[in-house]
């Protein structure tokens, strides 16, 4: 797990340019840009597939059903654009999908993304004030947080706030929207008032609003991203690929709107210069 401003990576993540494994990347929208960033990080040579479901956002306020059926048309549209890896950046669905996805590509590599409730608690020193987690209602009430919870989190304190509709408010108004910064704040201050001196990310959506986050929970609390340390097993993982015949890239879809997508991929630095059309299909109809 890393700091939210991790250090650019170096070493076994640039492997040779003639090993081009193919990853595809899915999300719930927007958010999973930042770990596609971390991705291309750590393997510059790979070709980088990102499907952003936002006409289908957001998870974090549906049923488990309904996010393992949009999981399950995200990974097959990957795989048929050559995916050889898919990395679930979404904490939402890696809490109510991932196991249903390797249960049907049970030969596929999956990568997911969790809350970082494991190094949060254990780099917390005794006199540290208690780990905050901003997540998803969905998350939160997930099986796989709580067992998380339960095995990393016995006698720690633990203030746990979901923030729903905040993912809607990034996808719909942007990340740096007034009414977007607003409902940040409300969801921030229990945090602030509960004295947290470590907060965890548990949505991919939320490190694009790392500034605002600071702004109310104070420049001294550490917040918490798993992003590198998801790059860091996608990469292990990519290691036994097959390098395809083409080399590296970087291609972006969307059901959504590609002016936003756009603007959020250039301030993680990402250069998506276009945006394809992801077909919406619905769950009924996938």
């Amino acid at each position: 797990m890393i700091e939210i401003t991790p250090a650019t990576a170096s070493g076994p993540g640039a492997a040779a340019a003639d090993a081009a494994p193919c990853i595809g990347v899915f999300d719930s929208g927007l958010g999973g840009l930042t770990v596609l960033a971390a991705l291309r990080r750590r393997l510059p040579h790979a070709r980088l597939l990102y499907a952003a479901d936002s006409a289908f956002a957001p998870y974090g306020e549906r049923d488990a059903a309904y996010v393992q059926e949009r999981s399950r048309v995200l990974t097959r549209f990957l795989l048929a654009q050559g995916a050889q890896m898919i990395v679930v950046a979404c904490n939402t669905a890696t809490a109510l999908a991932i196991a249903e996805l390797r249960a049907e590509w049970p030969g596929l590599p999956f990568v997911g993304i969790e809350p970082a409730i494991k190094p949060a608690l254990a780099a917390r020193a005794q006199a540290d004030g208690p780990v905050g987690v901003l997540a998803t209602s969905a998350t939160l009430a997930s099986g796989r947080f709580r067992a998380l919870l339960a095995q990393h989190g016995a006698g720690a304190r633990v203030v746990l706030q979901a923030c729903p509709g905040l993912v809607e408010a990034i996808e719909t108004r942007g990340p740096q929207a007034p009414p977007t910064l607003e409902l940040l704040r409300r969801f921030c201050q229990p945090l602030r008032d509960a004295g947290c001196t470590s907060v965890v990310l548990g949505c991919t959506h939320y490190p694009l609003l790392t500034d605002a986050i600071r702004a109310v929970v104070g420049d001294s609390v550490r917040l918490l991203d798993p992003a590198d340390a998801v790059a860091a097993q996608a990469e292990r993982l990519a290691r036994a690929l097959p390098a395809q015949t083409r080399g590296a890239g970087l291609l972006a879809w969307s059901n959504g709107e590609a002016a936003l997508l756009l603007r959020v991929a250039e301030a993680c630095a990402l250069p998506i210069e276009h945006v394809l059309a992801l077909p919406q299909e619905s769950p009924e109809a996938a």
